[in-house]
C-alpha cells in the first residue's frame, strides 16, 4: 500500500516519477532557456546581418537596444498582469508573440523593420520573467526558492551557451533568416506544451500529490481583487532595483557583444568565435545553478535570510569585478576567455538569490515586485549595448567597454546591503472611518 494514495500496487511498489511541481519547473526552465536562445540569437548572426544590412557598430547597438524598450516598460505592466490573470494564460499569450516575432525577424528588409522585430520580441518577453516568479510562488516551497530561480536561469545561461553554435550551424546550413524562422517554431512548440500542462493553483492539477501540497503555499487565486500599494512596493523594491542595473549592465553587455568581440576583436571565423562565446556562456550555466544552491544552503544552516542572499550576492559581483580587470593585463586569447568566463561565473552567482529577494519581501505581489527589480537589467539592456558599440566605434578599444562594468559591479557589491530580504513588506491595513492610522 502507498502512504500516498492508500491503493495497492499489482506489480509492488509504485514507480518513482516525475512529480508535477518538478514538471511545471522543468517547463519553466525550458521557457528561460526558448526566451533567451531567442533574444540573443541576433549575436551570433550580427557579423551576417551587419554585413547583410550594411550596419555600423553603433547602429547595431542600437538594433540590441532596441528589445530594452519595450522590455523594460512591461516588466511592472506584466507582472501585475501575471499576478491578476495567472501564469498560464499570460504566457500563453507571451509566448505567441515572442514566437511570432523570432520568425519576424528573418523576414526583415532593413535597419527600421529588424529594430520593430525586436521591439516585438521585447514586447512578448517583457512579462515573462515576473509571470514565471510567480508560477514560482504558487508552486514551490519557500526553502527551495534559491535553488528554484537559480536553475531556471542556468537553463537561460544553456540557452546563450548553445545559441552561438546553434546558430552558426543554421547560418551556415540555410542562412540567417531561415534559422530565426526556425528558432520561432520551436517557441510555438513550448508555448502549446504550457496551456496543457500549467495550472494556476496546484490544487487544480490532476497530478498533484498531498504530499506536495503539503509543503507548497497558499497559492493567490487567479482574478482576486488585486489593489497594489504602488508607491510603497515600489521604495520597497528600488534598492533591489538598483543593485540589479548593476547586474544587468554587464549581463547585457555579454549578451549582446560576446561573439563579436571574438570574431572582430581577434579575427576569428564564425564557428571559432561561437565555440569561444559558448564556453563563456557554460560558467555562467554552472554559476547560476550553485548561487542559488548555495543560498538555500546558508539559510538552511543558519536561518538568516539576509546572509543566505548577501553574502552570494557580494561575493559575486566582488568575483566578477576581479576577472574583468584581468582582461586588461593580456592579449592572450586562451587567457581572456578564462578571464571572461569566470567573470561571467561569478556574475551569475547573483542570480539566484537575487530573485529569491522579491519572493522573501512581498510574496502577494511577487510577479511585480520582480517586474520591478526586473527593470533596472532592462533598463541596463537599453544603455550597456549602445554603449559597447560606441566606444568600439571610438576608440578602436574592444576592452575598454569592460571599464564600466567592473565600476557597477563593484557599486552592485555595496548597493546589496540596502536590500534586506529580511524584512518583509507589510501592506497598510485598512482604517475603518473615523480612526487614524498608527506612526510606524
Amino acid at each position: 500500500m502507498t502512504p500516498a494514495s492508500g491503493r495497492v500496487s499489482a506489480s509492488g511498489p509504485a514507480k518513482r516519477r516525475v512529480s508535477a511541481s518538478n514538471m511545471v519547473l522543468f517547463l519553466l526552465c525550458l521557457m528561460y532557456f526558448v526566451t533567451y536562445l531567442d533574444r540573443v540569437n541576433i549575436a551570433t548572426a550580427g557579423g551576417e546581418i551587419m554585413k547583410d544590412l550594411g550596419m555600423s557598430n553603433t547602429q547595431f547597438g542600437l538594433i540590441l537596444s532596441a528589445f530594452a524598450y519595450p522590455y523594460a516598460i512591461f516588466q511592472v505592466i506584466g507582472g501585475s498582469v501575471g499576478d491578476k490573470f495567472g501564469a498560464r494564460r499570460t504566457l500563453l499569450v507571451c509566448g505567441l508573440i515572442w514566437a511570432s516575432a523570432t520568425i519576424l525577424t528573418g523576414l526583415v528588409g532593413g535597419l527600421v523593420s529588424l529594430f520593430l522585430a525586436r521591439v516585438l520580441l521585447g514586447f512578448g518577453e517583457g512579462a515573462t520573467f515576473p509571470t514565471a516568479t510567480r508560477a514560482m510562488q504558487n508552486w514551490t516551497a519557500p526553502g527551495k526558492r534559491g535553488f528554484a530561480q537559480g536553475i531556471t536561469h542556468a537553463f537561460a545561461r544553456l540557452g546563450n551557451a548553445v545559441a552561438p553554435p546553434i546558430v552558426a550551424v543554421l547560418i551556415y546550413h540555410v542562412g540567417w533568416r531561415i534559422g530565426f524562422v526556425v528558432l520561432g517554431v520551436a517557441s510555438f512548440a513550448w508555448v502549446v506544451v504550457w496551456y496543457l500542462y500549467f495550472r494556476d493553483d496546484p490544487k487544480d492539477h490532476p497530478s498533484i500529490t498531498p504530499e506536495e501540497l503539503a509543503v507548497l503555499p497558499e497559492p493567490r487565486k487567479v482574478g482576486a481583487k488585486q489593489n497594489i500599494p504602488w508607491s510603497r512596493l515600489t521604495m520597497r523594491i528600488l534598492p533591489v532595483t538598483l543593485t540589479y542595473f548593476c547586474y544587468g549592465w554587464t549581463l547585457w553587455l555579454f549578451l549582446g557583444w560576446l561573439p563579436s568581440f571574438f570574431k572582430l576583436n581577434y579575427g576569428l571565423d564564425l564557428k571559432n568565435s561561437a565555440l569561444f562565446a559558448s564556453g563563456v556562456f557554460f560558467a555562467g550555466v554552472v554559476g547560476d545553478t550553485l548561487g542559488g544552491v548555495f543560498s538555500d544552503r546558508i539559510l538552511k544552516k543558519t536561518g538568516n535570510l539576509k546572509l543566505a542572499r548577501l553574502s552570494v550576492i557580494v561575493v559575486g559581483f566582488l568575483g566578477a569585478a576581479a576577472s574583468l580587470t584581468g582582461v586588461f593585463f593580456t592579449k592572450d586569447l586562451t587567457l581572456v576567455a578564462l578571464l571572461l568566463s569566470s567573470g561571467f561565473f561569478f556574475a551569475e552567482l547573483v542570480i539566484g538569490p537575487i530573485w529569491s529577494v522579491p519572493m522573501d519581501i512581498a510574496p502577494t505581489y511577487s510577479g511585480t515586485a520582480a517586474g520591478l527589480m526586473n527593470t533596472g537589467s532592462a533598463v541596463a539592456a537599453i544603455i550597456s549595448p549602445i554603449v559597447f558599440g560606441m566606444i568600439v566605434d571610438m576608440t578602436g578599444s574592444w576592452t575598454l567597454p569592460f571599464v564600466g562594468s567592473i565600476g557597477l559591479c563593484l557599486l552592485g557589491a555595496g548597493l546589496a546591503f540596502t536590500m534586506h530580504p529580511e524584512r518583509p513588506f507589510v501592506e497598510e491595513p485598512a482604517v475603518p472611518l473615523g480612526r487614524a492610522v498608527p506612526a510606524e
